[in-house]
């Protein structure tokens, strides 16, 4: 059974709801490649996994653990702000996912940031298609993580309820800055 109480977990029961074999899918924020490795898993070796990062050094750990389990993925050294220069398959896109914050175990000052990940979130919702999902996990502790979650929040409040369903998650009786997970599907 699943950890539901770890928010990448609770994130990863919906997105094993969305994806199916053959589906396109972005990990917008590659970190240590568990997402991205999840994500293969589902879309199965017809299906087609992109995976973005500004750090080597995560893609570097994030080709490790796929070719440790026979997966491949397109792994992609750029800010997820990006995806569009990268992903043809404009409105085709299953599945996004995002987790916001720094590479765990890496350089802490090194981490996304407000205008990028709104840019980056503006961008991966043209590439959904109708019916797709986006899964953000925001972690607000840091230096600026709570700047960056009061705009990611901020924007999302902005899309049209005609064509995003934007649902926020709250672990709410845990201290201590915990995570945010946020679902938006595209109607």
């Amino acid at each position: 059974m699943k950890n539901l109480y770890q928010v990448t977990e609770f994130c990863h029961d919906f997105i094993e709801r969305q994806v199916r074999p053959r589906d396109i899918c972005i990990d917008a924020t590659a970190g240590n490649g568990k997402d991205t490795e999840f994500l293969c898993s589902l879309t199965g070796e017809k299906g087609k996994v992109y995976a973005f990062d500004i750090q080597e050094k995560a893609l570097k750990k994030t080709k490790e653990r796929l070719e440790a389990v026979g997966m491949t993925a397109e792994l992609i050294l750029d800010g997820h702000e990006y995806m569009e220069k990268y992903v043809l398959e404009v409105g085709m896109v299953s599945c996004i996912v995002f987790n916001f914050g720094y590479l765990p175990g890496g350089d802490h000052t090194v981490a996304t940031k407000a205008e990028t990940s709104v840019a980056a979130i503006q961008s991966g919702l043209s590439l959904l298609r109708k019916g797709g999902l986006m899964s953000l996990c925001i972690y607000s502790g840091g230096d600026t993580g709570n700047q960056e979650k009061e705009a990611i929040l901020g924007f999302l409040k902005t899309l049209d309820t005609k064509q995003y369903l934007v649902i926020v998650s709250a672990y709410f009786n845990l201290s201590n800055h915990p995570p945010v997970p946020v679902q938006i599907r595209k109607l």
